[in-house]
């Protein structure tokens, strides 16, 4: 790209941050009342947060619900927004108490107390949607509330993670009185007490205006937030932010699409770069007669170019992956390259093929979802089968479903080698690993080790002070490296084109992968 016109972002300053976060603010920025225009290429999967876990349905969460705490611009420790306060008060990590703020009510004007937040955690684990994140919540024992205002959780194991947790969308409080105790809500209405409320949601666009009502740390400087649906039609998302039909263009742009942008700059717009903790992998069915062998796990993990896939399909807006810990995470190492290098190699893909006993072409399918993983996931797919064909060792193809078949014939067995892409709840390195590799596992793939389950998760978990989790995690990463259930493809950057009279989407980019609507402004 060219980095004359394009605008990086990076990390906010913690004691800007700070400054940013002081007192409980609300309402619109007085010095703008306009509607800020947004474009996406995903869709919002659910609006009911026991239910949605995926990019769209997530920036949905974060801007209409409410939790407990919340991540600051540019931070990555949680802050108090609907509490005033929360704290382990046992010196174990095992209980944690919260107190409300007074007066928090939601859009409709309902209170909201303890009640509802037990509700809600309650609701989550109860429904246990395969598509909701009761999976981040497994540590949740119960949940007392002595008043009102106070929230007291229990949980099942040490895990000091649990303040990052309930401060990603997994938190997000619902109204008691509006959501069903034992089913997911169907009619797209969202009662939340965040900044802002959906006054309509369609297959084309949802209107957000501010939610009067709200009591946190979000100082909301616009007067709404239009977000339109392109559903992978990236074409028209470029044309829409070109044209001015959409003030900002977030999440669906191809890599050739934002380097014709950029080299094309023109004033109108600009092409902004934000750090990010997206990863992508290649998942493997352990059970499978094919994908399930070792061997050729392994010749898979040989053959792969990473550097020349993430160049020809994702232009540099992408990075090469060799950890399960992203760069900018803590406990990040390279343990895949470690032990199959950073180059391909023929040679050591075909010996471990040998060795097994496989002398014929492998025959497999790789599988594809572009409506969950943006529209560059067939292209991505389709070039890693070229590369294992042109080794001669593979007859490789990639095949493309929609999402919801995907998720039910990953569920059922079906497929041996499928993509899965991963968006952080929460930035800590435990939410790299617990998802993929404890207990329910997200990525539905029969992999079961115990030394991860019993010993290196559970150890990591309980560690109040981070740093010192991370030989746990090496040893973690070192042990997938070795079994292989999943092959660590790239690391994503965020990206947005921007018309050059939006402000404030420097707070909206960072790897907290909060989308803060309530930053954004016309000038």
């Amino acid at each position: 790209m060219n980095k004359r016109s394009r605008r990086a972002i990076f990390s906010v300053l913690a004691g800007f941050t700070s400054v940013l976060l002081t007192g409980c603010m609300s309402g619109a920025w007085s010095s703008d009342t306009s509607h800020v225009v947004i474009g996406m290429s995903d869709d919002v999967l659910s609006t009911d947060p026991a239910s949605g876990y995926d990019p769209g349905s997530w920036l949905m969460f974060n801007n209409v619900f409410q939790s407990l705490l919340s991540f600051p611009d540019g931070g990555t420790e949680p802050v108090p927004d609907a509490a005033s306060a929360c704290a382990f008060t046992d010196g174990r990590s095992k209980v944690f108490r919260c107190t409300l703020k007074d007066g928090l009510q939601f859009s409709n004007g309902d209170p909201l107390t303890s009640q509802d937040v037990k509700f809600s955690f309650d609701r989550t684990l109860r429904i246990d949607d395969a598509a909701g994140p009761a999976v981040i919540l497994q540590s949740l024992e119960k949940i007392d509330t002595p008043d009102d205002k106070t929230v007291v959780f229990r949980l099942k194991t040490p895990d000091a993670t649990f303040p990052s947790k309930i401060a990603s969308g997994a938190g997000a409080i619902v109204d008691h009185r509006e959501y069903h105790e034992n089913g997911l809500r169907q009619d797209h209405e969202v009662i939340g007490s965040g900044p802002y409320k959906i006054d309509s949601f369609g297959t084309k666009e949802a209107v957000f205006s501010v939610n009067e009502n709200y009591k946190g740390v979000a100082e909301v400087k616009n007067s709404g937030v239009v977000l339109k649906f392109f559903h992978g039609d990236r074409g028209a998302l470029k044309a829409a932010v070109t044209d001015g039909k959409v003030d900002i263009a977030y999440r669906g742009l191809s890599a050739q699409d934002l380097t014709a942008l950029d080299a094309k700059h023109t004033g109108d717009v600009d092409v902004v770069e934000g750090s990010s903790a997206e990863v992508q992998h290649l998942v493997f069915n352990m059970d499978d007669p094919v994908a399930g062998r070792l061997s050729v796990r392994r010749a898979l993990a040989y053959l792969i170019d990473r550097g020349a896939l993430v160049d020809k399909v994702f232009a540099g807006t992408a990075i090469p992956l060799y950890s399960i810990i992203p760069a900018g995470i803590d406990s990040h190492s390279n343990a895949f390259t470690d032990r199959y290098g950073d180059a391909p190699s023929r040679s050591k893909a075909a010996a471990a093929l040998q060795e097994d006993g496989i002398t014929e072409k492998v025959k497999l399918t790789l599988w594809s979802t572009p409506s969950r993983y943006g529209p560059a996931t067939d292209e991505e797919l389709k070039e890693i089968a070229a590369q294992l064909n042109a080794s001669g060792l593979f007859d490789a193809e990639m095949r493309s479903v929609s999402f919801s078949r995907y998720e039910k014939d990953i569920a059922a067995g079906k497929y041996g080698v499928y993509v899965k892409g991963w968006l952080p709840d929460y930035p800590d390195p435990d939410n790299f690993t617990a998802p993929f590799f404890g207990p329910g596992n997200v990525l539905d793939n029969k992999f079961v080790n115990t030394a991860i389950t019993r010993t290196l998760l559970p150890r990591a978990a309980a560690e109040s002070d981070r740093h010192n989790a991370t030989p746990l995690f090496d040893r973690l990463q070192e042990i997938v490296a070795e079994q292989l259930p999943v092959l660590p493809v790239w690391q994503g950057k965020q990206y947005a084109v921007v018309r050059t009279d939006v402000e404030g989407y420097q707070y909206c980019l960072d790897n907290s992968t909060v989308f803060r609507f309530w930053e954004l402004f016309k000038g």
